[in-house]
């Protein structure tokens, strides 16, 4: 059965050409003593973007492992899939994030509910989870509550998983399901009874994400209280731990952080909380890899930075169109975005900087950072020479696509020195 490693991350690679710079950064990890299986991730949604399909992110992963010589296990993760998606992947990807979050508050049958409420009964009264030292109340009525809520999206996780193990085989690939893309974030007790439903569906999930409190925008630092992310994150922990147990579910199954790149806020929580209980983690850093071509193309200077900066006013354009895919996941201030004139005046340093996720940088602008994540689809309209730019500035690209996962993100969550 292929098991996922104690310590993954979901290692977002657009264009497909960061494969080997972001290796390096988890072979430099191993050398610490932090083994870390790489998962090479692209949604659907950005497939149909580029214009790429999931084969690629395959090639791209045999290949940057082979160049490597990387001899550990590494996965190809088919990344936000419903039933609507998940056919084009099944070939090529061994790892699929089973995405329920369209299901969630659709209503299951009634004599589904009432099966499930039976057998969950026993859990009512004081609920106890070691580790957690206030018991939860449990009532019947918010078990039924919870399977109004959640037990449609279970059945179709289960239906989704069937489907892909038809083809792939049991045992052939792992299981994520993904609930994060939710408006609420889900309590330790709801958290507890949906790990029961999997269960009951015998769905060998492996990692699965919830929704936190705060924002998890993308590509820049958490939005809320780390201290109260750090309460709740531990106790979902201890809820997996003891549905593991309880449930039957896969001894290995951890904690998925969606949205995680770049909140750095919470990084030592997270770091010294598995820590503290022996726990895994999967990180996924996304579309970070993309604005690490962008600065290190504004580095180069020249036709490179020409390039970029035409990009990021043409975003300017079409803020409203590009950002509309993401709206639940931006929060950009416009007022706040340099305009045309002021980016046409800038250097190499300026506009790296200005993107460039370094707390305390007063160039640092976390606005524009946002806008040129969701703008790779304008590169993507520039293909040719998009690539050509990568390909002549593949040095300085790299070392900043390395340096971004390693420093920035590797070292902070594992307190490396």
């Amino acid at each position: 059965m292929k098991k996922l490693g104690k310590y993954s991350f979901g290692m977002g690679d657009r264009f497909g050409h960061q494969g080997i710079a972001q290796l390096k950064a988890i072979i430099e990890a191993g050398k610490k003593g932090i083994e870390i299986t790489p998962v090479w991730n692209k949604s659907n949604r950005e497939h149909n973007t580029i214009g790429t399909q999931p084969q690629d992110v395959r090639k791209e992963a045999d290949s940057a492992t082979k160049k490597a010589g990387f001899k550990m296990p590494y996965f190809v993760d088919a990344d936000h899939i419903n039933l609507d998606t998940v056919d084009r992947f099944i070939e090529s990807s061994d790892f699929f994030t089973i995405d329920v979050a369209s299901y969630i508050g659709k209503k299951a049958d009634d004599d589904e509910i009432k099966a499930f409420t039976a057998v969950a009964e026993k859990y009512t009264g004081e609920l106890h989870i070691p580790g957690i030292k206030k018991p939860f109340t449990v009532t019947q009525h918010q078990i039924k509550d919870t399977a109004d809520k959640y037990l449609f999206a279970a059945i179709k996780a289960w239906e989704i998983y069937r489907k892909i193990e038809k083809i792939k085989g049991s045992g052939n690939f792992i299981t994520e399901v993904s609930m994060d893309e939710v408006p609420h974030p889900q309590t330790p007790v709801e958290l507890f009874f949906i790990l029961k439903m999997l269960g009951e569906e015998n769905i060998p999930v492996q990692t699965i994400a919830p929704k936190f409190s705060g924002r998890f925008n993308k590509g820049v630092d958490y939005v809320g209280d780390p201290e109260k992310f750090a309460i709740e994150f531990e106790s979902d922990l201890m809820v997996i731990d003891f549905a593991v147990k309880e449930f039957g579910l896969p001894e290995n199954l951890k904690m998925s952080i969606h949205s995680g790149s770049d909140k750095f806020a919470i990084y030592p929580h997270i770091g010294s909380i598995v820590k503290k209980h022996n726990k895994g983690i999967h990180l996924k850093t996304a579309g970070t890899t993309w604005l690490e071509e962008v600065i290190g193309l504004a580095e180069s200077g020249g036709d490179a930075l020409r390039f970029v900066k035409d990009i990021y006013i043409k975003s300017l354009e079409k803020t409203e169109e590009l950002c509309a895919p993401y709206a639940d996941v931006i929060d950009i201030n416009i007022s706040k975005l340099p305009s045309k004139e002021v980016i046409s005046g800038w250097n190499s340093k300026k506009f790296a900087g200005a993107l460039r996720n370094v707390p305390g940088n007063p160039d640092y602008n976390p606005n524009m950072r946002q806008l040129v994540h969701v703008a790779y689809k304008l590169a993507a309209l520039q293909m040719d020479e998009y690539f050509k730019l990568l390909e002549a500035n593949e040095n300085i690209v790299a070392e900043c696509v390395y340096e971004n996962m390693y420093d920035r993100h590797i070292c902070r969550l594992f307190n490396i020195k």
